[in-house]
């Protein structure tokens, strides 16, 4: 069994590390992070940054990441990425927005809960 976080470098996305770590250890499954970047191609660069932010994070807990390219559909990719691991729940990071944001931009989230075949975790940042 796996949990997958979808992480990036917002409040929300290291809010759902946190959340999908501690899943993680409750369910004794193993933790993959999924870290999918705007770009055309993931450099070695690119990969200890991920490492590098899950340990600031999370510590000494064990993980495995898989950074990759967006492809120009960040939850497509999301969702592919979940699959290719066999997670059993997927975690994102949420932040509120606007009906008109929502309507003008679409969502990562919204896509990533619809097309998930797995349960999918929604989390938020703390207010602080």
């Amino acid at each position: 069994m796996t949990v997958a976080v979808a992480m990036n470098s917002t409040p929300e996305g290291r809010e759902a590390l946190v959340k999908g770590g501690a899943e993680a250890q409750l369910r004794g499954d193993a933790l993959v992070v999924l870290s999918v970047l705007d770009s055309d191609e993931v450099t070695a660069t690119d990969r200890e940054a991920v490492d590098a932010q899950v340990r600031e994070v999370l510590g000494d807990v064990e993980f495995t990441a898989r950074v990759e390219p967006d492809g120009g559909d960040e939850a497509g990719a999301i969702v592919d990425l979940a699959a290719e691991v066999g997670a059993t729940l997927v975690v994102i990071g949420s932040k509120r927005r606007s009906a008109v944001g929502k309507f003008l931009m679409g969502s990562t989230v919204q896509r990533v809960l619809l097309d998930c075949p797995v349960p999918v975790l929604v989390v938020k940042a703390a207010d602080r």
